[in-house]
C-alpha cells in the first residue's frame, strides 16, 4: 500500500526507538534518510535489511520527486532524519507538503525529539514555548533575531553546534541580560549527558570552565520575559513613541496609536504625556 512514514528514530541511546517505529521500519519498501551510513548502524543494530537511500538538504529536489514516483507504484516509504523527529530542523517539509498535494496517504510515527525532551527536563514553563532550532550563523545575524525575540514571554528553546555554542551564549547574555534563566542540555540520551541549569551569565562562566563542556550537541533552552517586565518595557517602548509622534501630531492621537500599537493602557499613557506635555 502506497503510504509515506514518518518515523522518529533515537536521538542518541539506541534503544530509545519504538516497537512500532522497528516494525515500520522492517516493512517499508524503502528508507529514505539523511546519512545512510548513520542510519545504516542504526538498522544493523536491530538486524533490518531493508534498502535505504538517501534524503537531504543538498539532493531535496530530486530525491522529493524519486520518493513521489515510488509512492505512486504503490510503495511504501519510511522517511527518517540522523536523529529524533524528521522536518525539525531537518529535510522534509518540502516532501510532506508535495505528497499531500498528491493525495498519498503519510501515517506519522511519534517518537524522540530533542527539544522536547530538553524541556521536559528543563525546570522552566512548558505549558507555552517556541522553538526556534538554530539561530543565524553569523553574530549581527543572530543578534538581530535574538533582539525580535527579547520581549517574548514563552520559554525558548535553541539548537546549537559545539562550534558555535560560546558564542551563541554571549549573544544571549548581551541581548537577554546576564540574569535570564537558562537551562542547557547537551548529549541529550548519550553517555555524556548534562544539565546545566543556571543564568546565562553563569552559562558563559561554565562554558569557559573546560574544553569538554562545549563537547557534543546542544539544546539551549531559556526562560521567557516575565509578564511584569514585557509591561514595563512596552510602556517605555510606548512613551518614546509618544515623544516622536507629537512633534508632528495631536497629543490624543499620539497616545491612542502609541497605546494600540503596544498594548499598554491608553488612559495611563495619556496621564503620563500630559505631564510630559506640561
Amino acid at each position: 500500500m502506497s503510504i509515506l512514514y514518518i518515523v522518529a528514530t533515537p536521538i542518541g541511546n539506541l534503544n530509545d526507538i519504538s516497537l512500532r517505529a522497528l516494525d515500520i521500519l522492517k516493512t517499508v519498501d524503502f528508507i529514505a534518510c539523511e546519512d545512510t551510513r548513520h542510519t545504516q548502524l542504526l538498522l544493523t543494530h536491530y538486524g533490518i535489511t531493508t534498502p535505504v537511500f538517501s534524503y537531504h538538504e543538498h539532493n531535496e529536489q530530486k530525491s522529493t520527486d524519486k520518493i513521489i514516483k515510488l509512492l505512486q507504484e504503490n510503495k511504501s516509504i519510511a522517511l527518517v532524519s540522523d536523529a529524533g523527529t524528521p522536518l525539525i530542523s531537518d529535510p522534509g517539509y518540502l516532501l510532506v507538503k508535495k505528497i499531500h498535494a498528491c493525495a498519498i496517504k503519510i501515517c506519522p510515527i511519534p517518537g524522540a525529539c530533542a527539544a522536547i525532551t530538553a524541556l521536559s527536563a528543563s525546570g522552566l514553563p512548558s505549558d507555552r514555548f517556541i522553538f526556534e532550532g538554530f539561530l543565524p550563523a553569523k553574530s549581527i545575524a543572530r543578534q538581530n533575531r535574538l533582539g525580535e525575540l527579547k520581549t517574548e514571554t514563552r520559554t525558548l528553546i535553541f539548537y546549537e553546534a559545539p562550534h558555535r555554542i560560546e558564542e551563541m551564549v554571549e549573544d544571549l547574555n548581551l541581548i537577554f541580560g546576564n540574569d535570564r534563566d537558562v537551562t542547557l542540555c547537551r548529549e541529550l540520551t548519550k553517555t555524556f549527558e548534562t544539565l546545566y541549569k543556571s543564568t546565562l551569565k553563569k552559562l558563559s562562566e561554565w562554558l569557559s570552565l573546560s574544553p569538554d563542556n562545549k563537547k557534543g550537541e546542544f539544546v539551549v533552552v531559556v526562560a521567557g520575559l516575565p509578564e511584569d517586565q514585557k509591561e514595563e518595557l512596552n510602556h517605555l517602548k510606548a512613551q518614546d513613541l509618544v515623544k516622536k509622534l507629537i512633534i508632528d501630531l495631536p497629543l490624543k492621537k499620539s497616545v491612542q496609536i502609541s497605546a494600540e500599537l503596544f498594548q499598554v493602557s491608553k488612559n495611563t499613557l495619556y496621564q503620563w504625556a500630559l505631564t510630559l506635555k506640561r
